[in-house]
C-alpha cells in the first residue's frame, strides 16, 4: 500500500467505523483502498459504507481480493447532463419513414408512391425494438440509475434500421442492478415479438421455394411456432412472411444477438450477474464460436470483430462487486440465457 495523510486516513475510518476490520490501507492519487472484514452482516456493511461514503462525496467500490474484502473510494462524479431529447425524437421520426420504406420495398411497391403499405412492418418493428430498449431504460429507474430514452437508429437497408439504444448515464451499482437492466430488455421486447410473429405467420403464405429470393432461417422458437401455426410445409415449398410476421423474426433476431454473453450486451449484463468474473470464459468460448458459424453466415465474421474491438469480451464489474444477487434473479437471468438458445439462427440469411 501507498502512504496515506492521517487527514485522510481518519476520514475512511470514520466511514468503515463499527462496520470493518482494517488490515491494510493506502492511497495512490485520487484513490483510497481499504482490505479488512466486515464485523456486521454484508448488506447491512454495504449499505452503511455507501451512505457514509456518499455525505463525504465518495464513491466506494467493493471487491474481493484473497477472501477479504477490498473496498476502493474514489471522488464521487458529478450529476449526469441533462438529455437533449429532440435528438430522441428526430432519430425516431426518420426511423419510421426509414422501416416504412422498407416495409415498401419487401411488398414489392414503388415507396415513394405507396408508402403508407410499410405501415405494417413499421409500427411492429418499432415497436419490438422501442419495448426492448425502454425494458432497459425503466430498469434502470427502477435501480436509481440515470438513462436516456431509447435511440432509435435510421438506416437505409433490409429493414430500414439498425435498430435502438439507450446511454446509462451512471456507473451501475450492483450485479442485482446489472442482471435487471440487462434483462429487462429481451424479456420485455419477447413480449411484444412472439405475438408479432404468432399474427404475421397467420397472414403469411406458402409458395414455391425459388419464387420469394432471399430466405431466412429459423430458430428453435421460430421453427416451433411455425410448425404450430402454419402447419408443416411441402416439399420445395416455404413460408413467404407477412410484414409483421418478419418484423418478429426480426425482433427474435435483434434478441439473440443482445443475449450473446460477452462484454457490455445484454447477455454479457446477464451472465455477470448470475456468475460475476467468470462471465469471460463463456464470453471467449462464444467469441471463438462466431468464427464457425461465420461459415454458415459470414456476418458472423463482422460480429465477432465487433465485439473484439467495440464491445469487449469480458465484461467490466459493477460499483458492489460482492453483493449476492436473489433467488428471483437467477431464475430471470437463466430464463434469458433460455431465450437466447432458442433465439439464435446458427444461418439467419440464406442467399439463392
Amino acid at each position: 500500500m501507498f502512504d496515506i495523510s492521517s487527514e485522510r486516513e481518519k476520514k475512511i475510518r470514520d466511514i468503515l467505523e463499527d462496520v470493518m476490520t482494517i488490515s491494510e490501507i493506502g492511497s495512490e492519487q485520487f484513490r483510497i483502498t481499504v482490505i479488512g472484514n466486515f464485523i456486521i452482516p454484508l448488506a447491512d456493511a454495504v449499505q452503511q459504507i455507501k451512505e457514509r461514503a456518499r455525505s463525504r462525496d465518495l464513491m466506494p467500490l467493493f471487491r474481493i481480493k484473497h477472501k477479504q474484502i477490498l473496498i476502493q473510494f474514489v471522488p464521487k462524479l458529478p450529476p449526469p447532463k441533462k438529455t437533449n431529447y429532440a435528438v430522441n425524437i428526430v432519430l425516431f421520426i426518420l426511423t419510421i419513414m426509414t422501416t416504412m420504406f422498407a416495409g415498401a420495398l419487401q411488398q414489392g411497391v414503388n415507396p415513394f408512391l405507396q408508402l403508407y403499405v410499410g405501415i405494417p412492418f413499421s409500427v411492429t418493428i418499432i415497436l419490438i425494438l422501442g419495448a426492448h430498449e425502454l425494458g432497459h431504460y425503466f430498469a434502470s429507474k427502477r435501480c436509481g440509475i440515470d438513462a436516456t430514452l431509447p435511440y432509435f437508429i435510421p438506416f437505409p437497408h433490409l429493414i430500414g434500421t439498425f435498430g435502438a439504444v439507450i446511454k446509462v448515464k451512471e456507473p451501475i451499482t450492483d450485479k442485482k442492478a446489472l442482471l435487471e437492466i440487462g434483462v429487462a430488455g429481451p424479456l420485455i421486447g419477447m413480449f411484444f415479438a412472439i405475438p408479432a410473429v404468432v399474427i404475421g405467420l397467420k397472414l403469411s403464405t406458402v409458395i414455391p421455394v425459388g419464387e420469394g429470393g432471399l430466405r431466412l432461417g429459423d430458430s428453435f422458437l421460430f421453427t416451433l411456432l411455425s410448425r404450430l401455426i402454419v402447419g408443416a410445409i411441402p416439399e420445395g415449398k416455404d413460408i413467404l412472411l407477412h410484414p409483421v410476421a418478419f418484423a418478429g423474426w426480426i425482433g427474435f433476431f435483434v434478441t439473440a444477438l443482445n443475449l450473446l454473453p460477452v462484454g457490455q450486451l445484454d447477455g454479457g449484463h446477464v451472465l455477470y450477474g448470475l456468475i460475476g468474473r467468470n462471465q469471460k470464459w463463456f464470453g471467449w468460448v462464444v467469441f471463438c464460436s462466431l468464427f464457425i458459424f461465420g461459415f454458415l453466415w459470414q456476418g458472423w465474421f463482422l460480429w465477432a470483430v465487433l465485439i473484439v474491438t467495440l464491445i469487449k469480451i469480458q465484461h467490466p464489474p459493477p460499483l458492489d462487486d460482492i453483493s449476492p444477487i436473489p433467488l428471483k434473479h437467477h431464475v430471470f437471468g437463466w430464463l434469458a440465457m433460455v431465450i437466447l438458445i432458442l433465439t439464435f439462427t446458427p444461418s439467419p440469411f440464406i442467399f439463392p
